[in-house]
């Protein structure tokens, strides 16, 4: 770390167990991080979450799953922050913001981080410092102290095991997310049908809309080139050898597809969305969020997939230099120290 100084970080999450999305990964990896630096961590969350933490991590179960107006889960986090006497205590997500806003106490700082575009960002203002993980959130808060570090990665290797087996010799597509409609996947089975460009698409990923959109590929008789394979523990090793991975979300924090296909130098066509926008060359963006939108980026871009390639080198070269787990967790202690001395 750039400073010498070991500090003690208690991260909450205020998620009520189950889901395990792209907030709670980012909060275990940088939890990890930090105590491979030598800093204290303790993760305070649903118990559910206990299997997904080391035992680098000391993890504290928390009731989260109560309202964040509950006083009994406030007197809960309050005497259990008194006992861990934090240098940091730091809120992922607004409901976390919401509970630890005003705990802060003489000698620590309070630091939310913003993983997605919102109405209202009410909950952070009364935190001494606010992360956000892309310009688009950035631009959105009116908090004087906030600092924009991107999402990063520890990628998995090519070697590890994939959940389902990988395309053989065919050129393939690929696109990483839940089956939910925030990520529009049926316009993006709607735009592929109806190209019939010469790649599969293979959707990875489970969710709500799983059903729905397995009936849309046989409505449109796609069956035989767009695939929903379920859930991949390593989209790495995927995006490794794929021809492009697509993002066809309505809106977005920051996409950990995104992340991960540019580690893998795997090219990228999105839909204008926070992430894509900060790192993604203009011709590689739809212009708007929609199905035509989406559609005619597919039908110029896959037309060319190598010039597409040669288009985004910059940015696989920057992902290897800034998008990595280690530039996140160090710019992350930065703004700890800078808060601190204030």
């Amino acid at each position: 770390m750039s400073a010498p100084q070991r500090l003690t970080v208690a991260q909450l999450i205020a998620t009520p167990g189950g889901n395990w999305g792209g907030m709670e990964k980012h909060t275990a990896d940088l939890a990890e991080e930090l105590a491979r630096c030598g800093h204290k961590v303790h993760v305070l969350a649903h118990p559910d979450y206990r299997h997904r933490f080391s035992h680098t991590i000391n993890f504290h179960p928390l009731p989260v799953q109560w309202g964040r107006r509950n006083p009994l889960l406030k007197l809960r986090l309050r005497q259990m922050l008194r006992k861990l006497s934090p240098d940091v205590l730091h809120a992922q997500g607004s409901k976390a913001a919401a509970l630890i806003s005003g705990m802060g106490a003489h000698g620590n700082i309070t630091v939310g981080t913003v993983h997605g575009t919102k109405s209202s960002h009410k909950d952070f203002c009364k935190l001494d410092g606010v992360i956000a993980v892309s310009k688009g959130i950035q631009q959105a808060l009116s908090h004087p102290n906030t600092k924009l570090i991107h999402n990063g990665i520890k990628p998995q290797g090519s070697g590890a095991k994939t959940t389902h087996p990988i395309p053989g010799a065919q050129a393939f597509a690929v696109a990483v997310g839940r089956l939910e409609p925030v990520k529009q996947f049926s316009n993006l089975i709607s735009a592929w049908a109806a190209l019939k460009p010469p790649l599969s698409l293979y959707i990875l990923g489970d969710g709500s809309e799983a059903d729905k959109l397995k009936a849309q590929i046989q409505r449109l008789g796609a069956e035989s080139f767009i695939k929903l394979p379920g859930y991949e523990d390593n989209p790495t090793a995927w995006l490794q050898q794929a021809s492009v991975c697509v993002i066809s979300s309505e809106r977005e924090g920051f996409p950990y597809a995104l992340i991960e296909a540019l580690l893998a130098r795997c090219p990228v066509l999105s839909t204008p969305v926070n992430g894509a926008l900060d790192l993604l060359p203009a011709e590689s963006l739809a212009t708007a969020t929609g199905l035509n939108a989406l559609q005619t980026l597919l039908s110029v871009q896959l037309a060319d997939p190598g010039s597409l390639r040669k288009s985004q080198e910059a940015c696989f070269e920057h992902a290897s230099r800034e998008l990595t787990l280690k530039a996140m967790a160090n710019r992350t202690a930065d703004f700890y120290y800078e808060l601190l001395c204030k």
